[in-house]
């Protein structure tokens, strides 16, 4: 009977121990937290990964453009209500925040149009023409004079065409349109071209204002263009 009270305490100890050993476990250790515990109770279905995000490349396109190209994205105007967006290596080019924000004043309604050194990628300079009330003659004067190589990037917001006259879409012609020709009242158009091109420029977009396929009332759908383009080995 006098082993009863040794016996006692080596069981005492024998149960601590254990406990402790079991609670490390779990616990994972000194300053471990919970993660054990939480292992043990996490069912699959809430231990599922978020899938990851696709990855966006220059000007949100989703592939990188080849070494030597320039990323753009070209996005005309939505009705009158929308502004257009040009995007060239992930800088906004035009139209300028001042010519994009206000549809009060219908600012930057037209054409808005891009001008960029083809060799640098460096902006020229981006200006809106005004095709409903402006006048036509200031667009000739910025489009006339273009250096070989300089890059055109167009993006039409509400009407980009009553004041066009012929010398205007022969000049876009010139830059690589094959659209201007048909270019109408509140069309929608996207257009990157260049002068001293050879061919037609296979970065254009072209959509009708008809009634029985507008988007819009009174305005067809805004048009989205991305893609690469080369980067000139010389300009004049």
């Amino acid at each position: 009977m006098r082993l009863a009270g040794p016996l006692r305490i080596m069981a005492l100890v024998i149960s601590v121990g254990l406990t402790w050993l079991v609670a490390s476990i779990l616990l994972g250790g000194p300053g471990g937290g919970f993660p054990r515990i939480q292992q043990l109770f996490a069912s699959p279905e809430n231990s599922v990964t978020a899938e990851p995000r696709a990855r966006k490349y220059k000007c949100g396109l989703p592939q990188p453009c080849p070494e030597e190209h320039l990323a753009f994205r070209v996005v005309s105007g939505a009705a009158n209500v929308i502004g257009p967006k040009i995007c060239l290596e992930d800088r906004m080019l035009c139209p300028p925040a001042r010519l994009m924000s206000s549809v009060k004043d219908n600012v930057g309604r037209g054409l808005n149009i891009a001008l960029v050194n083809g060799v640098s990628g460096e902006l020229i300079e981006a200006r809106a023409f005004d095709m409903w009330a402006g006048d036509v003659n200031d667009l000739l004067k910025f489009i006339r004079p273009l250096h070989e190589g300089t890059l055109v990037f167009v993006a039409s917001y509400d009407d980009p065409a009553t004041k066009m006259n012929e010398e205007t879409r022969k000049l876009f012609s010139d830059l690589g349109s094959k659209n201007v020709k048909d270019l109408a009242f509140r069309d929608s158009w996207v257009f990157v071209g260049a002068k001293g091109v050879q061919n037609k420029s296979p970065f254009e977009q072209h959509v009708k204002n008809s009634k029985h396929t507008n988007k819009y009332e009174g305005w067809p759908e805004a048009l989205e263009m991305e893609g690469c383009i080369p980067r000139r080995t010389t300009a004049s």
